[in-house]
């Protein structure tokens, strides 16, 4: 038998709508007491349900890392510092048989009562508001590359090769070029020569590669997607400066980071925002470094190591991390 660690516990089965709780409770005699009761996730529910688990003495309360859906509840049981655990769902697999909400927070309780969980890392919750920031920077980043390659399928299209000519499509001297071919107010020549630098070189390359057929809807096309991409180009400035606003606290570690060559300020701050600032629930720089994604993956059996695909990591994010 596996002795107790805790002597009162919580399993929390979170869904979209519902949480399902059960707190097992160890008295004087050994026996086990088991509650279990439903919750909604509306933030009064939730309110309720972290004040039944202080009520109730719970020294733990554990649940699984089910998509967004934790951070509600995680939320609130934090604020009435009740230690929480979120756990990867690959360590608390159940055994196979009758599955429901019921069980699978009365599997988690046992687990936790045993001390059979590793926690999950959980940034603290400034860190979990800037990383918002930083993911979705990442996100509107990904658009504003998405219509840059759109300009270049357009133009491809209309028969106009600038690509093929100039290295960088989005570059001071081609997007001249193409505003100037969208508002048809230059000849080939005299939009060849706007290129500026090395560029200057390949005039005559360029004025042969500007000889397409664009058509009204084309510069339609195009005259968009420009605005949107500057409409895309603002709104990552502004969450630049929310995400510098928000490294203000962190200015000494902030700064630190920008001394790593390659790392500029918002790259430091993304890493901050995702490691946060203190290295003491890593455990060692290994830890970090496999939960970075920054160290090749391990794949023995048998006395055998398998080869491991090209870029795959072994991520601790499955074995002690939340991301």
């Amino acid at each position: 038998m596996i002795e107790a660690v805790k002597k009162c516990v919580a399993g929390l089965d979170v869904h979209k709508k519902t949480v399902m709780c059960t707190i097992l409770t160890e008295r004087r005699g050994g026996d086990l007491k088991k509650a279990t009761r439903e919750f909604s996730t509306f933030r009064d529910d939730l309110n309720r349900l972290a004040k039944l688990l202080y009520t109730s003495e719970v020294e733990l309360a554990v649940m699984e890392s089910t998509g967004i859906y934790w951070r509600c509840v995680y939320e609130e049981i934090e604020e009435m510092g009740i230690p929480c655990y979120v756990v990867n769902a690959r360590h608390i697999k159940n055994v196979p048989g009758r599955k429901s909400d019921v069980s699978d927070s009365e599997w988690l309780a046992e687990l936790a009562r045993c001390g059979l969980l590793r926690p999950s890392f959980v940034p603290p919750k400034d860190f979990r508001e800037i990383r918002m920031l930083t993911r979705y920077r990442k996100k509107v980043i990904g658009m504003l590359g998405s219509e840059k390659n759109r300009i270049h399928k357009i133009l491809e299209s209309a028969g106009i090769k600038l690509g093929a000519v100039v290295s960088d499509i989005d570059g001071v001297s081609a997007r001249e070029m193409i505003a100037a071919i969208i508002e048809e107010s230059h000849t080939s020549e005299q939009i060849a020569h706007m290129a500026r630098g090395r560029l200057k070189s390949k005039e005559a390359d360029l004025v042969k590669s500007l000889q397409g057929r664009l058509s009204d809807r084309h510069r339609f096309l195009l005259k968009k997607i420009q605005k949107h991409i500057q409409w895309l180009e603002n709104h990552i400035s502004e969450i630049d400066r929310q995400v510098e606003k928000a490294m203000i606290p962190y200015k000494e570690q902030w700064q630190l980071l920008q001394t790593i060559p390659g790392v500029d300020k918002t790259s430091a701050a993304m890493l901050l925002a995702e490691i946060g600032v203190n290295m003491d629930c890593f455990g060692n720089k290994d830890r970090l470094s496999s939960w970075a994604g920054m160290c090749p993956g391990n794949n023995q059996s048998a006395g055998k190591k398998k080869v491991v695909a090209q870029g795959t990591a072994t991520n601790l994010s499955n074995q002690c991390c939340v991301k």
